[in-house]
């Protein structure tokens, strides 16, 4: 599913106006007329039908005055709240508004404090309230009267519902403007906004629903559009299912590098992850002095003495017997627990330059790589990297904050620098491919915020590529599917106390569910 930010919007606007003969009036009609039949199936739990909207002077609040014009002739008992002067509307949103006027609808202006402070107790005792201050095309804080409103109708206990996107979230990044309304759910406009899908906005959204403004199908599913939204379908579009006559080398042999003093529950992690994600075959790789360890903890997983270091870890001593054992396998994951050291980068180095199979890094690895990620541009093979926010900040020599900020704008960037497909992990994780294509990933919850998920996650997206999974393919796969067996977890037994291991028996049933819808 596509997702649109602020420009996409308008462009489909001008487009369906100028190519398809599409008036842009209709739009707003059609926009107006799906919010007020989302009011009125929540309106009917309520014994007053009062029903409060605030409109602002933009295509928002035209939306809104249609609402209000068509839960009027349903029998509410509406007021819209100006938050504008009559003649600062302009084209549609006055046309509308003077339909409200024409029709004896009941305006009242909230142009200073005052006309607020006047307006309190009718808000107070409305049943719904409308957000169509502003829209998608806000772009500086919110300030004045409307963030007083703002924080006025926030502070009620009240079912508010969001006309396209909370007032004050930024449509591209979820950002908040200064403040936002918090919404019991949006209705937004021929598809989802992106702001509302990334945190914080996502928080301040609820749930939404898409309304059908008649906007030609080509523009909402047009292929330029690079922000994606990854759904149950997409993925039923790229697991396959098993067929009877296979074995076990039909479905790869991951190689894993993992591991140093006091972290050999990485490797483990990522090896017992990928086999659970149904690669055929996976070796753990660990420094010799940790094999007998990894023996001990490991069944199904086959393990490799690796020489080590003089602190017995990874390093360029490492290599030549990793070039040995590598020829057989068909993926390697990289850097779960190896330690943070310029070894890390000097083994990356070989590794990068000289297989000839996909390559996933993680964890330390990608610590190791801050020194100078721009290396990964140069190699053919395919790459993804999978950094939470303070690994992100440290590749792009930013900080963690401003990678949160900008989680779109940060994966892209990596993905230019390095050519490699970008998961950046955290609450609505972001895929960057190199292709300039985005997708976003809404499973997952709170608890997943614990020690070893990240581990998880490189050996599920590892194992599809060893599997011949595509790298985009794989990473879209892995952080939804890995994001419901968290979800799985917490319906089961809730987020706190959630630990990383008690995904790995749920991992199948999902993926194994996808593949049996896709046999019908």
């Amino acid at each position: 599913m596509k997702l649109a930010d602020s420009a996409i919007i308008r462009e489909m606007d001008r487009r369906a106006v100028a190519d398809y003969g599409i008036e842009s009036i209709q739009l707003m009609e059609n926009a107006g007329r799906g919010v007020a039949e989302a009011v009125l199936r929540v309106l009917a739990a309520f014994s007053s039908k009062r029903v409060s909207i605030l409109a602002g002077k933009g295509n928002n609040g035209g939306d809104g005055y249609v609402a209000a014009r068509r839960l009027k002739n349903a029998g509410a008992d509406v007021t819209v709240f100006a938050l504008s002067r009559v003649e600062e509307l302009k084209g549609d949103a006055l046309a509308n508004a003077g339909e409200w006027a024409l029709m004896g609808g009941q305006t009242v202006a909230i142009l200073t404090p005052e006309d607020l402070e006047k307006s309190k107790p009718a808000l107070k005792h409305s049943s719904i309230i409308v957000d169509a201050i502003f829209g998608t095309g806000l772009r500086s804080d919110v300030e004045g009267v409307a963030a007083v409103l703002i924080d006025f109708v926030n502070g009620l206990d009240k079912t508010v519902v969001a006309v396209d996107i909370p007032s004050g979230i930024d449509a591209g990044s979820g950002r908040i403007l200064g403040r936002a309304i918090k919404a019991s759910f949006t209705v937004t406009m021929a598809m989802p906004k992106v702001g509302l899908v990334l945190y914080p906005g996502r928080d301040y959204a609820g749930p939404f629903e898409i309304v059908d403004i008649g906007a030609p199908r080509g523009l909402i599913d047009d292929t330029d559009i690079k922000y994606n939204l990854i759904t149950a379908e997409m993925l039923r579009g790229i697991l396959k299912p098993r067929r009877p006559d296979t074995h076990k080398t039909t479905y790869g042999h991951l190689l894993v590098l993992a591991g140093s003093p006091g972290m050999t529950g990485a490797a483990y992690m990522t090896a017992m992850a990928a086999m659970r994600t149904g690669a055929g075959l996976v070796t753990a790789g660990v420094p010799e002095s940790l094999h007998n360890i990894m023996e001990a903890k490991t069944i199904e997983v086959m393990t490799a003495a690796l020489p080590e270091t003089t602190d017995k870890a990874l390093g360029p001593v490492s290599w030549p017997r990793i070039r040995e054992i590598i020829k057989n396998k068909t993926a390697l994951v990289m850097g779960p627990g190896v330690g943070n050291r310029k070894d890390i980068y000097l083994l990356i180095e070989k590794i990068a330059s000289e297989i000839e199979v996909p390559l996933l890094i993680d964890a330390d690895g990608l610590n190791a790589l801050a020194e100078d990620a721009s290396v990964l541009k140069t190699v053919s093979i395919p790459v993804v990297l999978t950094p939470h926010p303070g690994e992100m900040a440290r590749l792009l020599k930013t900080t963690a904050g401003e990678v949160q900020a900008d989680r779109i704008g940060a994966a892209t960037r990596l993905a230019t620098l390095t050519g490699a497909t970008i998961v950046l992990k955290g609450a609505g994780t972001v895929i960057a491919g190199a292709d300039g294509q985005v997708y976003i990933n809404t499973t997952g919850n709170a608890g997943l915020a614990t020690a070893g998920t990240g581990d998880i996650l490189a050996g599920m997206i590892g194992s599809l590529l060893a599997q011949g999974y595509a790298p985009l393919e794989a990473s879209i796969a892995g952080a939804h599917v890995h994001g419901l067996a968290g979800d799985a977890v917490k319906d089961a037994t809730g987020e706190t106390g959630m630990i990383a291991t008690d995904l790995l028996p749920r991992i199948p049933l999902i993926l194994n569910s996808f593949t049996r819808k896709t046999n019908g």
